[in-house]
């Protein structure tokens, strides 16, 4: 068989995935794309055909403005912690399963224990928590001194976010900590090895070795987490609903108040399309640094 034919039968087993990822994925977004050239209110009976008119109007926009504020704002605080707590769990799951016994065993369902709840129970949990007047937070401090009145977490603009973000941490941590565990798995034990025997010592190594073989992990990492962390919605919505003041309102909250409470489908489907483009972006920003990494280090 030829190399030609391979690939030929290569393309042909992957058609029946790359038709289901069109129809799945592929089709929303064109249909998405589509009706943002459209004003259209059925409420008030008004669909028409207007271009770029809502992409014009997005320009102008102070609200969508400052959802991508929020909603860039909040990515970078949860990807940058969840990154560093994500590798420090890494590394003890790492230790902990080199190790097999009853305790490690359980060391690793209590670190990926809140990536199995689902966030709109972890985000009720977290709001009891954050509950002015009886929230174990607010207890907890009290008892310490570290505050002297009960703080009202999630009404306060400037406590708000970051207490979305510390919700949002908590519940992914465990995902960025199993794929980085995996990485870890991956690693070519001989260079560890190699390494010690010419003196490196445990900082040498992670810089050296473990860090620089991680990348890849580490991108993909990056790329599935910045891709939740733009669309971030229930966390958020559950928490606050985007308040106050609309102080912690993301794109995807305001795409979602546009669309199904003020019903304007157009300009709705252009935000989330613009939340789509920047996504992509982000994302092969991402390929690009990668890329670039392969190459300096070649």
């Amino acid at each position: 068989m030829s190399h030609l034919s391979e690939r030929a039968w290569g393309y042909l087993l992957a058609a029946p995935a790359f038709v289901l990822l069109g129809f799945v994925a592929l089709a929303p977004i064109g249909a998405a794309v589509w009706l943002s050239l459209y004003r259209r209110m059925p409420v008030f009976g008004i669909d028409e055909f207007i271009g770029a008119a809502n992409y014009v109007q997005l320009w102008s926009d102070d609200r969508f403005w400052a959802a991508c504020r929020v909603t860039l704002y909040f990515t970078t605080l949860s990807i940058t912690a969840e990154l560093v707590l994500g590798f420090g769990m890494a590394l003890l799951l790492d230790r902990l399963t080199s190790q097999p016994g009853r305790s490690s065993q359980w060391g690793q369902v209590m670190i990926l224990l809140p990536w199995a709840v689902p966030t709109v129970v972890s985000a009720q949990i977290w709001l009891w928590l954050y509950q002015p007047d009886y929230g174990l937070l607010n207890y907890l401090l009290l008892q310490v001194g570290l505050i002297n009145a009960p703080i009202d977490w999630l009404a306060d603009p400037d406590w708000a976010i970051h207490a979305a973000v510390v919700m949002d941490v908590w519940k992914t941590t465990p995902f960025a900590a199993l794929l980085l565990l995996a990485g870890l798995k991956a690693l070519p034990q001989d260079l560890y090895a190699a390494a010690k025997v010419d003196g490196a010592g445990p900082w040498e190594r992670f810089r050296r070795i473990t860090l620089p073989l991680l990348m890849p992990i580490i991108v993909i990492v990056l790329v599935f987490r910045t891709m939740d962390a733009v669309r971030v919605f229930d966390a958020v919505f559950v928490l606050t609903g985007g308040g106050p003041g609309n102080t912690t309102e993301t794109l995807s909250i305001y795409a979602y108040k546009t669309l199904f409470q003020t019903l304007q489908f157009g300009y709705g489907s252009a935000l989330a399309t613009a939340m789509f483009i920047i996504v992509a972006g982000l994302t092969a920003l991402y390929l690009f640094l990668l890329r670039r990494h392969f190459e300096d280090g070649v």
